[in-house]
């Protein structure tokens, strides 16, 4: 989610909003577990039955959805007016365990206007983007609070024919020969290639082998053909309309389109406020974004807890929040840089300063992550394994369900097979007492009592690992923002006269503990009760190695070794000079 820093802001309710901008795209699959059908019902808060596979999704429970309709393309059938036909249809066009079944994208909406607004945004963007290139899009609005309104749209990824009927998702594809040379051709574009002497190639028998060649080879060597199949590419060719709507760039195309809609109608409102596709990164901002919470870490912080997400969050705005505040400060001593010691001294010295800060974010992050890897290194083998016993656990019950009923249907006369029965029976309860004993010892190492326990563990470890990349991320640009301010240091250092250095040295020790006191004050701003000063001193000591500030210091003291020293002489040698005077 990307934000403007420096937007106009719109005030509802007593919370203070800007334009967000926040576009996500991803594919529902069977492979992944989803169907497009309970997408479907989810988004626009509705009941529909799946005919594939026979499962009623009801979330008419569900508040929130203040605006639904299908858009249909000019040949699809009027029918698919209605969404439970639509992906039906949908549904029953795919034959595979692991199709992809629709394409949803969440988009949100700007909080500054309407829901008459967000209706012709949303009309203008589905209508020019995806059904005048044949895709059937089903659009949700949700809004349940205010505060976040964003839409589903659900879009085919099936192109339609101009009789209204799906069309092939991928076309077989040909591998002919025309002397050494291989290609791949469609049934179509085969007819054309086989005047120009391309073939299709089949399997051969030579010897004990089965070598595919083209008939007028085999002819040549009176081989016998063992197979009526042609060779062919392994997955065929994707239809290139799926093959567009499958892009990279088509992505990036609506992901501007988006932008463009949204910002055209703030613009005819005459607000200021306006969006951007673009990350953080190719808008050249040095503040990082922060990341998705989603409704759960709300729910946890709402109760009274502490969601790491939201944690990081909170961590990221305060650091953004000291990134700007750094930056003006750094300006306004440059802009009023003048060639007086006081001033001189005051620019490195809040560089530096500015660099403590920096060292210490970046070790405080690798002490998270450092914790972060440890639990995931500990934690998810011991996950992977209760699953695994559980799962065990499941089908031995269901086994011994099964012995059970097949024993009671048995009369007492078939006593022989009975018997046989109670052994197995006897064997799979031993069984399960072993793995209920197992599925005990892992709760104990995971430090929970039940499933409920163990399912908040795995989402708080899943949740853990999202923090783990994005702190990843920070401290990779934070390193980068200190190098660049490490390098400005030496420039600023190498600029100031040879002459001069030894007082600006000097001044910089005077104001250099008031620098590192603001420095502390702002990092307790940011971590609170989790602010560490030997971690801000250990940060200190690093900076002032690189910056050779240790050795600066020492010439320092030794220049007013020195200076005391000419002092002293001086003052021995006049009382003397004036005693020969008296006599």
């Amino acid at each position: 989610m990307v934000k403007e820093p420096k937007l106009p802001a719109v005030e509802q309710k007593g919370v203070i909003f800007i334009a967000i901008y926040h576009f996500e795209a991803k594919i529902i699959s069977r492979g992944s577990g989803r169907s497009a059908v309970a997408a479907a019902a989810y988004a626009s808060c509705s009941q529909i039955y799946n005919d594939y596979d026979g499962v009623q999704h009801d979330y008419t429970r569900k508040q929130g959805c203040v605006y639904s309709e299908v858009f249909l393309p000019p040949n699809a059938p009027e029918e698919w007016k209605d969404r439970a036909e639509l992906w039906n249809a949908v549904e029953a066009a795919e034959k595979s365990k692991d199709s992809r079944l629709a394409r949803e994208l969440i988009v949100a909406l700007p909080i500054e206007v309407g829901i008459d607004e967000w209706k012709a945004i949303l009309k203008d963007f589905i209508q020019e983007q995806c059904v005048s290139k044949g895709m059937c899009a089903d659009v949700n609005i949700h809004d349940t609070d205010g505060y976040n309104p964003h839409a589903h749209i659900l879009l085919t990824v099936r192109p339609i024919n101009k009789k209204g009927k799906w069309q092939a998702k991928t076309q077989k594809e040909y591998l002919c020969k025309r002397g050494d040379e291989e290609r791949g051709f469609t049934s179509a574009e085969f007819k054309t290639a086989q005047a120009d002497g391309w073939e299709k190639q089949y399997q051969y028998k030579v010897g004990k082998k089965k070598i595919y060649m083209t008939p007028s080879e085999a002819e040549a060597q009176n081989l016998e053909r063992v197979s009526k199949n042609p060779k062919s590419t392994r997955y065929g060719r994707q239809n290139p309309i799926c093959a567009e709507w499958n892009s990279e760039g088509q992505i990036l195309k609506w992901r501007k389109a988006w932008e463009n809609a949204v910002n055209k109608s703030l613009e005819q409102k005459n607000i200021d406020a306006r969006i951007d596709c673009r990350s953080f990164k190719d808008r050249n901002f040095d503040e990082q974004p922060t990341i998705h919470e989603g409704v759960t870490a709300r729910i946890i912080e709402q109760r009274g807890g502490v969601s790491e997400r939201c944690e990081l969050n909170r961590q990221i705005r305060a650091d953004n929040k000291l990134l700007r505040e750094l930056k003006v400060h750094v300006k306004k001593l440059t802009d009023a840089l003048k060639n007086t010691v006081p001033s001189i001294a005051a620019l490195p010295e809040n560089i530096r300063a500015s660099l403590v800060i920096f060292r210490y974010r970046i070790k405080f992050n690798s002490v998270r992550i450092k914790d972060i890897e440890q639990d995931k290194k500990k934690m998810l083998p011991i996950l992977k394994r209760y699953d695994k016993i559980k799962s065990e656990l499941k089908q031995k019950n269901a086994e011994r369900k099964k012995l059970q009923a097949e024993k009671k249907s048995f009369g007492s006369m078939r006593f022989v097979k009975q018997n046989q029965l109670e052994r197995r029976i006897a064997k799979v309860i031993e069984e399960i007492e072993e793995l209920k004993s197992e599925r005990k010892y892992l709760l104990s190492e995971l430090y929970c009592q039940n499933d409920t326990e163990v399912s908040e563990l795995e989402r708080q470890i899943s949740d853990n690992i999202v923090v783990l990349e994005k702190l990843n991320s920070i401290n990779s640009d934070l390193s980068e923002q200190y190098n660049t301010e490490k390098a400005r240091y030496f420039d600023i250092q190498s600029a100031i006269p040879q002459e001069d250095k030894a007082e600006v040295n000097y001044e910089r020790r005077n104001i250099r503990d008031n620098a590192m006191t603001e420095a502390a004050y702002r990092l307790k701003e940011i971590y609170g009760k989790k602010y560490d000063y030997t971690l801000l001193k250990r940060s200190e000591t690093e900076v002032n190695r690189e910056l050779n500030v240790l050795q600066q210091d020492k010439s320092i003291r030794q220049e007013l070794t020195k200076a005391e020293q000419i002092t002293q002489n001086k003052s021995e040698i006049i009382p003397k000079k004036t005693k020969t005077v008296e006599h």
